[in-house]
Parts: C-alpha cells; structure tokens; sequence
C-alpha cells in the first residue's frame, strides 16, 4: 500500500525549551513513518499568540495551502494538539485533512493493538477523542478507515451520532472494568506466591521487549518502531535460583502523552503502579536521552508510581563509542549501562536486582 503524502507543521510553541524544535521534529517525522506516512514536506511555525481559530495565523495557512498543492500532499499534521474548532479551521483553509498530535498517536496505536483488552482500551481513547469534534462536522466520522488519524477498531460504520458513541463508550469501559477486575485477582494469586513484581519502563522504542526477551526467554514483539508493544507481557524468571521474579514488558511513554490515553489505559497501566520494582529503560544513543528520561518520570508521576524504587539501565550501549559510554556512566553514576539486544551487562542487572530483594526500601 503506497504511503499517504504528509505536509508536516512544526509549532514552535510559547514558552517551550529551545530545544523543543529539534527534538519535536524527529518525533514527528519518526511518529509519521510509524502511522504509515511519507513526509513530503516540513514548515516551520514559530507561534508567540495562538489564535483561537486556527492556532496559527493567515501568512503561514497560505503557505500550508501552497506547499500541500505543489507536493500533492493527502494531510497535513501537526506537531501539538489542536482544538476541535481550529483543526476544522484549517482543513478549510489548506483543503486537506489536518491531524494533530494525538490524532497520530491514536492512529499508531490503532496499528499496533492486538489484543481485545489493546483494541478496547485504543477504541475507547478514540471515542473520547473524536466526541468533541461531532459538532458542526457531520461527515467526521463517515471518513474513517481512509487514512492516517482515521482507522481503528472503531472503524466501522461510523456513521453515528454523539449519543451512540457515548452508548458505545460505556460498553467500552464496562469491558475495560472487568477486565481490570481480572488482572487485579491475577495480582492477587501472584502476591500470595511471594513472587517479586518488576516492571520494564521507558520512553516507546528504549528497548523494553528486547531486554524481557534477554532476561526471561521470552518471544515478546520487537520492532524498532514507535509504540511497537501495547499488550503487556509478563514472564516468570528467577534470580540466582532464589527469587521467583514476575518481569512484565510495558506500553512506552512519550512526552505530553496524552491524558486520554492514560485514562484508557489505566488497566494496562496498573501493572507499573503495582510492581515492587521498576526497571527504567533509556535508549543510551539517543540524543534526546535527558528529555525522554523526564518525560517517563512524569508520567511515573501522573500514574502514581512516582515513588517505586527504580534502576535505571542505560541500553544499546553496543552503539556508543567507548568514550560516550564512559561520559554516561559519570553523567548516571547509579545507572547500569547494558545492551538487551547484545545481553551485555545483564548479570550485573541481575545482581542490583538481587541486592534490592535483600535489601528492600522499606
């Protein structure tokens, strides 16, 4: 299937860090190719006032307008979140559809859901999403399944009113009860077992499946894409032959991510908030590693795992020169520098791991 053309808006926002623009740039490029887009082209929008219409004012829409013309573009999507108003707005301004931010994420995530409690929990945050933009926009709905920001399980026929998919929301969330009704009795079963809870946290892409494949066997999914895992997984494993340990592979964090999407994820989510231990996942060559370290802690925090004890594991290191490795380990000196895909530094993960279990932060 050919890749739909993307005109890509990058917004510099008010009162973002200088650093916003670069690295909100490759998000966006990486996070498009993920939803299956090509970027045909990338205009930048420095915005000091956000205009209640349209976010972004006349000057740079009629450059939006020309360069989707000339490049033939399907779409254009944008770099933060919109307004259901303003992102109506410039689909009659530029003559194509406009996808913001969340619109993206949900559209991966739409990709990448496999299981029924996946597909639920995405079908539920798009729902929610799409609501608000019913109003004054009929056909909204009659679109999806045509391209990016518009599939999910939630694709068919969606031809309906706001009642009904407010109908639809609250079989949705009774599903998602019961389903949270039994991860919480599987927990139960787990506790009585003294086993030990970790969970592998990190920004989407850190390396997460890979390391619960290195340190249990196991076949989770591996892509190196954005949101590759949403389906937890959990492994049996055991230290040194002395602790039955529960490892469970998580859905990864990204900055600003959306509350919508914590909210339905919330059953998916209850695994970190759970754990006795978490094991947070840094992708170690990425140049960003600083942002997405932070952005993970805060939504540790926006969960309520802000407090769990954490060891944090700087990974693919294997595609670091000696020299970077050495300046990480002294940038993090509690940090552990691995490779899962290598299975470098594992044993002494292992190690840090036992150490916590006999020594446990009251």
């Amino acid at each position: 299937m050919p890749r739909e053309k993307v005109c890509l808006v990058i917004v510099q926002a008010p009162g973002k860090e200088k650093t916003f623009l670069r690295e909100s740039y490759a998000e966006m490029m990486e996070l498009t190719l993920s939803a299956g887009g090509e970027v045909a082209d990338v205009i930048e929008a420095p915005v000091e006032h956000p205009s209640p219409s349209h976010y972004i004012r006349e000057g740079k829409l009629a450059q939006i307008r020309q360069n989707v013309a000339s490049q033939k573009a399907a779409l254009v999507v944008f770099n933060i979140d919109l307004s259901p108003v303003q992102a109506r707005n410039i689909e009659e301004a530029v003559g194509v559809r406009a996808v913001d931010r969340t619109g993206l994420i949900l559209d991966i995530f739409a990709r990448r859901a496999r299981s029924r409690e996946g597909k639920v929990q995405v079908e539920m945050a798009q729902l929610n999403y799409l609501l608000p933009r019913l109003v004054g926009h009929g056909t909204i709905l009659s679109r999806l399944g045509g391209g990016i920001g518009t599939r999910g399980p939630g694709e068919q026929k969606l031809e309906v009113d706001r009642r009904r998919i407010r109908d639809r929301i609250s079989k949705l969330k009774e599903e998602l009860g019961k389903i949270e009704r039994h991860r919480s009795l599987i927990r139960k079963g787990r506790k009585r077992k003294d086993f030990y809870a970790v969970a592998i946290v990190g920004y989407t892409n850190a390396g997460k499946s890979t390391l619960l494949n290195a340190l249990t066997g196991a076949q989770a999914f591996v892509e190196d894409k954005l949101f590759a895992t949403l389906d937890p997984m959990t492994r049996l494993d055991k230290t040194n032959g002395r602790h039955d340990i529960l490892f469970t592979d998580t859905v990864g964090f990204l900055r600003d991510l959306p509350h919508g999407l914590i909210e339905a994820f919330r059953s998916t989510l209850e695994e970190v908030t759970e754990a006795d231990y978490l094991i947070h996942v840094l992708d170690a060559s990425s140049p960003y590693l600083e942002e997405q370290k932070r952005a993970v802690e805060e939504v540790l925090k926006e969960i309520g795992a802000g407090g769990k004890p954490v060891l944090l594991a700087l990974n693919k290191i294997d595609l670091l020169s000696s020299e970077e490795a050495v300046r990480l380990q002294a940038q993090y000196p509690a940090a552990l520098l691995i490779s899962a895909g290598e299975k470098l530094g594992l044993d002494l993960l292992r190690k840090r791991l036992e150490a916590l279990f006999e020594h446990p932060v009251s």
